[in-house]
């Protein structure tokens, strides 16, 4: 047995030292660096005991062969080797996906030696699942042996459950919200559109007491009154003009709230666009006082003929309106694929900051007291929506107290010109074909049929007047009418023209008829322009309608005439034998 001395020699020996000086210099370094190395192993077995988070080594075929405590009380055991003994098989007594996962885990490491943020679900000693984030790695040479370091992640998980509840319960919130939106919007909607057709009823209702009315003034101005009460007599009929357009403006208001009307675009000639508005405004501009001009180059544009009326005749009128003294003009000029349709005047002219403004609702610039309003400021708004539901460019210039611009860019017609209309010939000067002339009435209200025969009666016409076809059969007692002035809508669902169709139908001939109608709407107007006969748009205006009964006397009175040369001419001719 070797003695305590020669233990030195021996170790010396092991690691190559074998002189005696070798054995005198290393010796201490030795015992040195040993005494790290215990050092060392002593503070990782202190670091693996009190670890916050769980550290094992386990054998994947095995189980687990060490664990601190740490990953014991986060699986519910007492120490960490009452773990140990528990934990024999991976698959069964760890891992909640069993075998399966297991297996995954193995091909992992097999293919990558280390598995890192891997989130699985952990069997406590209770049987309850415990949420965890692991990493694992594969020791190399060591036959399937693996360090896994294991992260309780419960509160996480909860955090995340919460945040998906929250979720789920603002989603189930903000679609009840928007549930209830949707009932408002709804119930808006409903309520919008139950004033548009109420509106648009009283609208037409409203209108009959007008036309009553308009025809009575229509009357007495053409009757020789004292001056007192002409003027009178004026304020009536400037009065209900302005309930007129008051009317109409709130009616065409509400169909294009609610999108009622659509567009019927055509190829127009531009002298077939504006010419009438020429003629409507040169007169109205030199009642005021005021100079106008028109250039009108030849194009032709593809439009809604009545919108884009609408449009000018409403820049006209506020020209004419806000023009103090001057000129107002009316032209237009090429703009690329479109023309620039302009309305300049010599008025007061729009303050820049006031420019947007002006297209709102019961706005009007510069008016200061009730008296001095026309209209109730419709006009301008009444062009924005038509000019967006058309997609036209609507631009306005000014400067106040010179005068304004306001112009549309309306998109020429891809088809060549179409040719003018051939003007109509000449006709004779027959005098009035109103005197005498046998007329019928048909209208469901009394107070315009009282109302047209005097006016009618004053022109000189006999008048008889139906509420239906068969009042209309025993006034005319066997002789048809020269004419028949019919409202489209009578009662019980009957119309003016159903009653046409059977009188012409009764008496075998085509009798002229004028369609007069208070309804506004798109439908109506299609309807009636399928008739192929004239039509009045209630209120009356009398001047038109005494030029549309002369325009069919005198139609009637050629076609007569011609019949009777005709004959004379067949009774002329010498019999052949």
């Amino acid at each position: 047995m070797p003695k305590h001395s020669d233990q030195p020699d021996a170790l010396a020996g092991l690691l190559g030292l074998g002189t005696h000086s070798a054995r005198k210099s290393h010796y201490p370094e030795l015992v040195a660096r040993l005494e790290e190395l215990e050092a060392e192993r002593n503070r990782y077995k202190w670091l693996f005991e009190h670890a916050v988070h769980g550290i094992f080594q386990a054998s994947l075929q095995e189980g687990i062969r060490a664990a601190n405590p740490a990953l014991a009380r986060m699986l519910g055991y007492e120490s960490p080797a009452e773990a140990l003994w528990t934990l024999t098989d991976l698959s069964h007594h760890l891992f909640i996906g069993g075998e399966q996962e297991l297996k995954q885990i193995r091909q992992v490491l097999s293919d990558q030696h280390g598995l890192f943020g891997y989130e699985t679900r952990l069997r406590r000693k209770d049987g309850s699942a415990l949420d965890v984030m692991m990493n694992l790695l594969l020791k190399p040479d060591e036959d399937g042996l693996v360090e896994g370091f294991v992260a309780d992640i419960t509160e996480r998980k909860l955090a995340q459950l919460r945040l998906l509840q929250l979720n789920e319960q603002l989603e189930q919130r903000v679609a009840e919200r928007t549930l209830e939106l949707r009932k408002a919007r709804d119930a808006a909607e409903a309520a919008n559109h139950s004033k548009d057709k109420y509106l648009a009823a009283a609208s037409h209702d409203l209108l009959q007491p007008l036309n009553a009315a308009r025809l009575l003034i229509s009357t007495l101005r053409e009757r020789e009154l004292a001056e007192s009460e002409q003027n009178l007599v004026e304020r009536a009929h400037q009065a209900l003009e302005g309930a007129e357009d008051l009317l109409t403006d709130l009616l065409d208001i509400s169909k294009l709230d609610q999108q009622a009307i659509k567009p019927d675009i055509e190829v127009y000639r531009l002298d077939e666009l504006l010419l009438p508005l020429v003629s409507e405004f040169q007169s109205v501009a030199e009642a005021e006082g005021l100079g106008f001009d028109h250039y009108i180059p030849a194009y032709a544009l593809s439009t809604d003929f009545r919108l884009l009326t609408r449009i000018l005749r409403n820049f006209l009128s506020n020209a004419c309106r806000y023009t103090d003294r001057g000129r107002v003009l009316l032209g237009a000029r090429k703009r690329g694929d479109s023309l620039r349709i302009e309305v300049w005047d010599t008025g007061r002219g729009i303050e820049a900051d006031q420019m947007q403004s002006i297209f709102l609702e019961f706005n009007q610039l510069g008016v200061q007291r009730a008296a001095e309003r026309a209209g109730v400021g419709l006009g301008l708004a009444i062009v924005d929506r038509i000019a967006s539901m058309l997609d036209y460019r609507v631009q306005v210039r000014s400067q106040p107290g010179q005068g304004s611009v306001f112009s549309i860019d309306v998109p020429l017609a891809d088809n060549p010109l179409p040719p003018a209309t051939a003007a109509p010939m000449a006709v004779p000067v027959l005098g009035d074909p109103l005197p005498g002339r046998r007329l019928l009435v048909l209208d469901n209200e009394l107070s315009i049929l009282h109302s047209m025969a005097a006016l009618l009666g004053q022109w000189g016409c006999e008048v008889l007047i139906a509420t239906d076809q068969q009042a209309a059969l025993a006034v005319l007692d066997g002789s048809p009418p020269e004419v028949i002035l019919a409202d489209y809508h009578l009662d019980r669902g009957v119309t003016g023209w159903d009653v046409v169709t059977a009188l012409r139908a009764h008496f075998g001939q085509s009798i002229p008829v004028v369609m007069v109608t208070a309804d506004r709407s798109d439908q109506c107007r299609r309807q009636l322009q399928g008739l192929g006969v004239p039509v009045l748009n209630k209120p009356v205006k009398a001047g038109k309608m005494r030029s549309v009964l002369s325009h069919l006397l005198n139609d009637r009175r050629e076609r007569w005439q011609k019949s009777e040369v005709d004959l004379h001419r067949e009774r002329s001719r010498p019999i052949r034998r």
